[in-house]
């Protein structure tokens, strides 16, 4: 009997379509979408600095942020400036400013844009319980007072500014009255956008990022909206901070990136790597490639999509004890469940079978198997594709399985670790210790990136943990806030070691600090020993 035509494409796309409430926005969409990276050289060591913006911009940097801790390295931002232009490097600045605020207002008369954060214009500890309308109308008038020297500044000297909120930074108040949400970084940005616009200040660009790929994605789509509604429309930068290294950083970066650019939501992009700087690009440039102001993206993403339902009465929890299992069709010792197409079955790894069949409900993604074919895409284009459509489409889903193709490119085990990293970059799945890392700066004081990979090299198998190396403390107390345990850069060479946010062991030297956590892990209870796999499926096959 002939085969019905496939007709599920359009409508796989249409359930994509119908998740992105803000896809046909295109903010800004007259201008290509940017890519940034910051440099991690100290600000005051002005030939390496200048250097490294070189290879940066070499390898396809468009703008370039680095940091700004003291008066001295705001002092140096003029001969880092002078010599980039007799080197004949044009490219724009941005200095990234923390805890003191007056530094903007200096660094603001010689680069193209400075960085704020919205947390370092607030009074802190203040340990109210409650914040009534009053205590927030205070709260703003200081933060107008505060503000309005640096955007006279930047007025006069035509700077932006970047409001940069991250999901580890916010203000007490906003912790109160939000909590830790993708709500709360919504507002502290939009309570800097009102007091810019009522001062007659638009040269702005918003940035909302966390190390959780789905906290970053609810949080943008939010502010998009709340731009609508206030009548707004500036630049959005994009970026899932503190992504870590390797394989799994890079499909973080794409699942957060991606998943906005295809909404149409985007205007600069930075990857966070804790790797060198110049790693970062490649990926950025492929993002930016597939899914910058592609307004074909969405329809364009899947070229083959099918859905199969299970025999009443089963559920993939029942069958696999997995809500998000990876189905394989040859023999790998990774997935959950392999496909027998001359049956029509699933078998589980328990040698438990279950009759499936095509549906055409992909609204109806609950409970399904969802295969998604990729015939003869190389490594690096299945990599940014399926991470993209894949992230958007388990968006609100709470159990479906995974079955993904690439035609005989791709070995079943390398789809199955694909796969895996995918639905956990997209928060469904846990099936290695999650790794949040900042990727480094000038305010870096120990080898962040030897000792992450150390780290991981030991660490890896403890699936569900959570687990921050971070190079200082201003971002590190903030964004390792929902990490088990934290290994964080204290001084020179120096690590202190964090329970929850607890500190446990402070300032011990970076070279004992690995093993210090181990050690600290096992006190813990959250050590277990590293299992060796047994092959699924050999009592089938």
């Amino acid at each position: 009997m002939p085969q019905k035509p496939d007709n599920t494409v359009p409508l796989f796309s249409n359930y994509i379509s119908r998740q992105i409430q803000v896809g046909k926005l295109f903010l800004g969409a007259h201008n290509p979408v940017r890519i940034q990276s910051m440099v991690n050289t100290s600000t005051l060591n002005t030939l390496a600095t200048v250097n490294q913006i070189r290879e940066l911009s070499d390898a396809g940097c468009e703008i370039v942020r680095l940091t700004v801790q003291d008066r001295k390295e705001a002092g140096n931002l003029p001969v880092i400036k002078k010599e980039l232009i007799r080197q004949g490097l044009h490219i724009p600045l941005v200095a990234d400013i923390h805890f003191r605020p007056e530094l903007a207002e200096i660094a603001a008369h010689f680069v193209e844009k400075v960085r704020i954060n919205p947390g370092n214009y607030v009074d802190r500890n203040r340990e109210k319980p409650e914040y009534s309308g009053k205590d927030t109308a205070l709260a703003l008038e200081k933060i107008n007072e505060r503000l309005s020297p640096l955007l006279k500044i930047c007025k006069q000297k035509g700077t932006a500014i970047r409001i940069g909120v991250n999901h580890g930074s916010l203000s007490e108040r906003i912790l109160v009255m939000y909590g830790n949400t993708p709500e709360g970084l919504v507002e502290s940005a939009m309570e800097f956008v009102r007091i810019c616009h009522r001062e007659g200040f638009d040269n702005l660009t918003l940035s909302l990022k966390a190390s959780q790929v789905p906290t970053m994605i609810e949080a943008n789509k939010i502010l998009v909206e709340k731009m609508i509604a206030g009548g707004f429309n500036y630049p959005i930068h994009l970026g899932v901070t503190e992504a870590g290294s390797g394989e799994e950083a890079r499909i973080k970066s794409i699942a957060g990136i991606g998943s906005l650019l295809a909404m149409g939501i985007g205007d600069t992009v930075r990857v966070s790597l804790t790797e060198n700087p110049v790693n970062e690009i490649p990926v950025a440039k492929e993002l930016v490639k597939y899914y910058g102001r592609n307004k074909k993206a969405i329809n364009e993403t899947i070229r083959h999509a099918t859905a199969y339902k299970l025999q009443p009465g089963e559920t993939l929890k029942n069958i696999t004890g997995q809500r998000f299992p990876v189905v394989v069709t040859g023999i790998s010792e990774k997935a959950e469940l392999r496909y027998d197409a001359k049956q029509g079955t699933l078998v589980s790894g328990a040698n438990r079978k279950c009759n499936i069949q095509p549906v055409q409900e992909f609204p109806v993604l609950e409970n399904r198997i969802v295969k998604i074919s990729y015939p003869g895409l190389s490594s690096g284009e299945l990599r940014i594709r399926a991470t993209v459509d894949i992230t958007l489409m388990v968006g609100q889903t709470s159990s479906a399985g995974l079955y993904l193709e690439n035609g005989e490119t791709e070995k079943s085990d390398h789809l199955v670790d694909l796969s895996l990293k995918i639905l956990q970059a997209a928060g469904k799945r846990f099936s290695h210790a999650e790794f949040i890392a900042c990727p480094s700066c000038g305010r870096t004081r120990f080898n962040i990136f030897k000792k992450l990979e150390a780290v991981k090299s030991k660490t890896a198998h403890l699936k569900g943990l959570k687990i921050a190396v971070m190079g200082c403390i201003v971002n590190g107390p903030g964004e390792m806030g929902d990490a088990d345990y934290g290994f964080m850069g204290s001084g020179p060479g120096k690590v202190t070691l964090y329970k929850s946010q607890e500190p446990v062991l402070k300032n011990i030297d970076e070279s004992e600090a690995v093993n210090a956590l181990i050690n600290l892990i096992k006190k813990g209870g959250d050590w277990v020993v590293p299992e060796k796999r047994t092959t699924f499926f050999k009592k089938i096959l």
